[in-house]
This record gives C-alpha cells, structure tokens and sequence, in this order.
C-alpha cells in the first residue's frame, strides 16, 4: 500500500524483536510474551499518537496484544484497555485470513500453522466485541489484494 501512496506503520512486533535482538533482550515472544506484548502496546500508542495523515494503514497494532491478554487469559489492566480502545483507530479492521500457500516461518516469526490460525481466530472472535467490524480480505496476489484494500478505503 505504501508503493501506491498510503501512509503505513510497520508491524510493532517484528519492531520489538528487532530492538530485543539487538540490545541482547528478553521481551521476544518466544521468552516472554507478555513483556513482549506490552512492548508491542507501548509501540503501538507512540505509532498512532504520531501519524499526522488523515488515512494510515497499520500492520498490526495494539488490538493484536489486547487480544493475546484476553485469549491467554493473562490479566491486562483495565486502564491499558481503556486506552488501546481509545487510541482512535477506524472502526473498520481488514483481516488477512492465514493462507498456508504463503505462510512462513522465519527468525522471528517462529509460531507455527496452528497458532497462526489460533491467533487469527481469536482475532476475528474478540475485534467485534472490542467493537469494531472486521472484513476479510479475500485471497489473490499481492496487486489483487492491494487494489481490492484500495477499493474498499475510497
């Protein structure tokens, strides 16, 4: 989307694990999620507290980790939800579905086919009762699936 002009944040977590591995720190998923979790929320905040353009695409963001508390049960304070759901973003939120065509593994993203579908399922579940509306993005090529987003945003 950024190659047609939007303005987009990039994924908080893929940010985090960044930061961790290079300063040797332990808040990475796979050691311990719910500091990296929050590290993920802390970055989210700043993200959307700093965009000045009317229209931003985020790849992920704080109601990513909201969910994680809430499908782990993992108590999250009632005060950070309060302020995740008050940051200011649309109430519409586009889903990828999984895809395991295109799904890989990597250095940082290490959870496997099941927990991505977990992580997607618990999202689809908990987004509406955070109230917002999610809509699928149907499968296709990556210039399918970005004019299809485009379409949707006009």
């Amino acid at each position: 989307m950024s190659r047609r002009g939007y303005s987009t944040v990039p994924e908080p977590g893929r940010r985090v694990i960044a930061e961790e591995r290079q300063c040797g720190g332990s808040a990475l998923p796979w050691v311990d999620p719910e500091v990296f979790c929050r590290r993920i929320i802390e970055i989210a905040v700043s993200d959307i507290r700093s965009v000045t353009d009317n229209l931003v695409i985020f790849d992920r963001s704080a109601l990513d980790a909201m969910s994680w508390y809430d499908r782990t049960d993992t108590p999250l304070e009632p005060s950070v939800r309060e302020q995740i759901l008050h940051l200011g973003y649309d109430p519409r939120v586009f889903l990828f579905p999984p895809w395991p065509e295109i799904f890989k593994q990597d250095e940082d993203r290490r959870h496997n086919w099941a927990a991505a579908i977990a992580e997607f399922e618990a999202l689809c579940d908990r987004l509406p009762s955070y109230g917002f509306e999610t809509t699928l993005v149907p499968k296709g090529s990556v210039a399918f699936r970005a004019g299809w987003l485009e379409e949707q945003l006009e």
